[in-house]
């Protein structure tokens, strides 16, 4: 929660702000931050959405580069200030008591991501995975097939694991190849 100026927000509010705290770090990459006291997601350092829950309520900013105009049309919405609102960075901003509408934001939050993220990283959530591991291991793996060779050692071994290190060399020995 945000520490500006914080009274006792109320029950909706803490619970849409989880909610879309959830979405931003469920993202590829996506880190938080706290800077200006405002809970900030991030992706490889660059900002996409900021969440502020405080005595005034719950606000929520992101980049949208398609759908600004539109979402400026609902009551809620404005340009964000500093001159981000010509950027198309916009805040919704929701008093306590009010309906949040939490899904409409998490769509927010994925326009934003994917206005700002890294090339490498919207391909990877495209893609619907993790790192370094290909799509077609990964659907072997949800079927139930047998999973082998050096990616599988490396996901058998874990990240920390004896001999992950040796596998981690062997997938750059043959990615440059």
């Amino acid at each position: 929660m945000s520490t500006s100026s914080q009274r006792h927000p109320d029950a909706v509010l803490r619970a849409a702000e989880a909610r879309l705290r959830e979405v931003m770090l469920a993202l590829p990459d996506a880190t938080e931050e706290f800077p200006w006291g405002h809970r900030t997601a991030k992706v490889k350092g660059k900002m996409f959405a900021i969440l502020v829950l405080d005595g005034e309520g719950l606000r929520v900013t992101a980049k949208l580069p398609r759908t600004h105009e539109a979402a400026l049309m609902l009551p809620f919405a404005a340009p964000t200030g500093y001159g981000l609102g010509k950027s198309g960075w916009v805040t919704a901003t929701f008093p306590g008591g009010q309906a949040v509408p939490v899904e409409l934001l998490a769509l927010w939050i994925h326009e934003s991501f994917q206005a700002v993220a890294p090339k490498a990283v919207l391909a990877r959530l495209e893609a619907g995975g993790s790192p370094g591991v290909k799509k077609s291991t990964r659907k072997r793996a949800a079927a139930g097939k047998q999973v082998t060779g050096k990616r599988a050692a490396a996901r058998k071994a874990g990240a920390g694991a004896p001999g992950a290190k040796k596998a981690r060399a062997a997938r750059r020995t043959t990615a440059k190849r």
